[in-house]
């Protein structure tokens, strides 16, 4: 059975739901085996409050360009659709369940338990201790490209996470290769080459002609219908 994992930011007006601070957007993407497949989840959020200049600067997302878009009550049901039981990969998870927490509880609807969380902070601080864990210093880490994020962006940023994630886990495979189909499914292809070649000169019989004629035999007791006959 494939492994289902989630990869999961968000962004928000602030530092603390506790002062008032709300989420306004919440990306995903969907992994199979850390593989990312193309399926995402991706919404804008109406914080129903102000969103300060000092939020703005980090991602963009103004009081005005919020203002109509879906609540989280809204869009909360397609969300748990979405994610279903699958583990969650969050970068410095604390800070985004504080968040979705505390839009559950708002529309009584049941907390994300840590214990269905895979914190990449804490695996990087692990993997390297005493050097920078940021998003962005693990893509330099990694040598992935990361120059589209100009700006903090949930779903951007859940799809540079899915393959630093893939890296803190046991890095790329040479073998396989990530390939865009159309623009919401992706494959994964084995990249083969030159691993098959002909023999300048076909291998030297080793049967004897009593175990050929025995395999004759065989054959003839098999019928003429036989999937043998297709390889003779």
């Amino acid at each position: 059975m494939a492994l289902r994992e989630i990869v999961l930011d968000t962004e928000t007006t602030g530092l603390d739901p506790a002062t008032g601070d709300r989420l306004v957007e919440l990306g995903c993407v969907e992994l199979l085996n850390s593989i990312p497949t193309g399926e995402t989840f991706h919404r804008h959020i109406d914080p129903e409050r102000e969103v300060p200049h000092e939020a703005f600067r980090i991602h963009g997302l103004s009081t005005e360009f919020l203002r109509g878009k879906p609540k989280f009550a809204e869009i909360a049901s397609d969300f748990f659709e979405f994610i279903g039981e699958s583990k969650l990969i969050i970068h410095n998870a604390e800070f985004d369940l504080k968040f979705l927490n505390a839009e559950l509880r708002r529309i009584e609807f049941p907390p994300l338990n840590s214990d269905r969380v895979v914190d990449t902070l804490a695996l990087a601080r692990r993997k390297h201790p005493g050097a920078p864990a940021s998003l962005d210093a693990l893509c330099v880490r990694y040598g992935i490209d990361n120059s589209r994020r100009t700006k903090h962006g949930a779903l951007l940023d859940s799809e540079i996470l899915a393959e630093v994630y893939l890296e803190l886990t046991g890095g790329r495979q040479s073998a396989l290769q990530l390939a865009s189909v159309g623009q919401t499914t992706r494959k994964i292809q084995l990249a083969v080459v030159d691993l098959v070649k002909m023999r300048p000169a076909p291998l030297p019989q080793f049967l004897m002609t009593d175990e050929l004629t025995a395999h004759e035999k065989m054959l003839e007791s098999m019928g003429e219908k036989s999937v043998w006959r297709q390889y003779r």
